[in-house]
């Protein structure tokens, strides 16, 4: 066997291995939040050794950070009609809470750590503020109009997938969009005064 074919398979190897330990951490964060969660249970429960993460990753908030990496898939806003804006944008943001334990991982883990605390201001600095830009009345007031919106998010998203808060758990998400959405509403097109 050549250089040429033994080089492709060590990348598919070493693409394979990264993948697992991004999976493995991202379960693991999410379990156990950044403080408890650690290197060697993370390679344990990718299968491999320790050194590894550490060779991949280099350090354990660098393993955080690369596990933290979070596309936002927000829905095309400028699409909706202006009057569902608040409703399309709650509907996604509880859809994708409820389904994916990631963000719930990184938001716990913010509260108490401030590498996380600042991926989770740059996925929502970047990805919401660019999204409101579009649908706003004024563009300048995109980045307060979408620090508006990720405090009533971030504010849900605690009290129902981290603190748990019953009455707020038991809500079925259709219940949370109604209550939710109209402030939301008010974020993107009212006035500050309405």
């Amino acid at each position: 066997m050549g250089m040429t074919d033994a080089a492709p398979t060590r990348t598919r190897r070493s693409d394979a291995t990264r993948a697992a330990i991004l999976r493995a951490a991202r379960e693991r964060f999410a379990a156990d939040g950044y403080d408890r969660a650690t290197i060697r249970a993370i390679a344990a429960d990718a299968r491999i050794d320790p050194s590894m993460v550490m060779r991949y990753y280099g350090s354990k908030e660098g393993l955080f950070a690369a596990a933290a990496e979070f596309d936002l898939r927000l829905p095309e806003l400028a699409d909706a009609p202006p009057e569902r804006l608040g409703e399309l944008l709650v509907r996604h943001f509880v859809d994708r809470w409820e389904t994916d334990g990631t963000m719930a991982a990184l938001l716990r883990t913010a509260a108490t750590n401030h590498a996380a605390a600042e991926r989770m201001r740059g996925i929502f600095a970047d990805q919401l503020t660019t999204a409101v830009a579009r649908v706003v009345p004024e563009p300048a007031q995109a980045p307060r109009r979408a620090g508006l919106v990720a405090s009533q998010m971030l504010g849900l998203a605690l009290t129902r997938y981290v603190l748990r808060l019953p009455p707020v758990v038991d809500a079925d998400p259709a219940e949370l969009v109604a209550w939710v959405a109209p402030t939301v509403q008010r974020y993107l097109c009212g006035a500050p005064d309405a």
